[in-house]
């Protein structure tokens, strides 16, 4: 099937946007021609693409599409800089990646800011559910937990993040002073990210042996996890690179010391724009190993 890629650069841009206004704007025409583009690769494809509303999202179709132009604008961005017209101020490519927070919160910026030529969509989930964005082509390229290549991907081993599970002196003192227990676990707050956090659990599991049904905060945010930690508000695991200089200054301790949780992480991309991600590819996987464990 043909597209026009005006159609389909209408479509990226009202969902990135979330606006037919925002679209036209950045796409230098009138919302009216936003619209009219829209309606027509509706035509084409027989299937509504945008779900009107506030903001305007897209059906699974119109993100398959979205993804489709993507990858056509990411070829051609990597043809003209093999032919050596890329030129600076030339229009460069919105990549859509999965990432989990704190790989953001750690690694993956430094990834990004050592690439050129593309503005960055990310969108932020649970390392062990990115896949899932891969596999219903809603991105390009994710961090995730999933060893076992997505079809059509490639993927490449970035190492372990390490957890540690960590509170204040004072926190432990008021809630531990009978040791770390089932017992105290389960009436000392912890700090959990999203239902789809598990790490607190799962390092319950590690040191108790069984499952303890924990009183938590929500909060999701990994810097608001450390802020939160600091504050003496609740106990929870944290990446080790983001809470190292804390514990080298006693501001925060670790609950069972040696206890800490290696988690695995991998980057997946799409085969069919692996010429185009050489340079973010190989940017993603030295920042993760210069700042992860092997």
């Amino acid at each position: 099937m043909h597209f026009d890629y005006n159609h389909l650069a209408a479509l990226a841009a009202v969902v990135r946007t979330g606006s037919f206004d925002k679209a036209a704007l950045a796409l230098s025409v009138t919302p009216s021609a936003v619209s009219q583009r829209i309606k027509l690769l509706e035509e084409r494809t027989g299937t509504v693409l945008v779900v009107r509303g506030q903001p305007c999202t897209a059906t699974a179709a119109g993100l398959r599409l979205c993804r489709h132009a993507e990858e056509v604008s990411a070829l051609e961005a990597a043809l003209g800089s093999d032919l050596g017209k890329l030129q600076a101020g030339d229009e460069r490519t919105t990549l859509r990646i999965a990432v989990n927070a704190d790989s953001l919160a750690t690694w993956f910026i430094p990834a990004l800011a050592a690439t050129s030529g593309f503005l960055f969509d990310l969108v932020v989930d649970d390392e062990g559910h990115s896949a899932g964005w891969l596999r219903r082509g809603e991105v390009s390229a994710a961090v995730t937990s999933t060893a076992r290549p997505v079809q059509g991907c490639d993927a490449r081993a970035l190492g372990g993040m390490r957890y540690v599970a960590s509170a204040t002196p004072a926190f432990v003192k008021q809630h531990f002073a009978d040791g770390i227990t089932a017992t105290t676990l389960s009436r000392a707050p912890a700090l959990t990210f999203s239902v789809k956090d598990a790490y607190q659990s799962a390092w319950v599991r590690q040191v108790c042996g069984r499952h303890v049904t924990l009183p938590s905060h929500w909060l999701p945010s990994s810097h608001g996890f450390v802020d939160a930690s600091l504050a003496g508000l609740g106990w929870c695991t944290h990446p080790l690179a983001m809470v190292k200089p804390h514990l080298d200054a006693g501001t925060l301790v670790e609950l069972v010391p040696g206890s800490h949780m290696d988690v695995p992480l991998y980057w997946q991309w799409n085969r069919i724009v692996s010429g185009a991600l050489k340079e973010l590819n190989k940017a993603v996987i030295e920042a993760a190993r210069a700042r992860m464990n092997p």
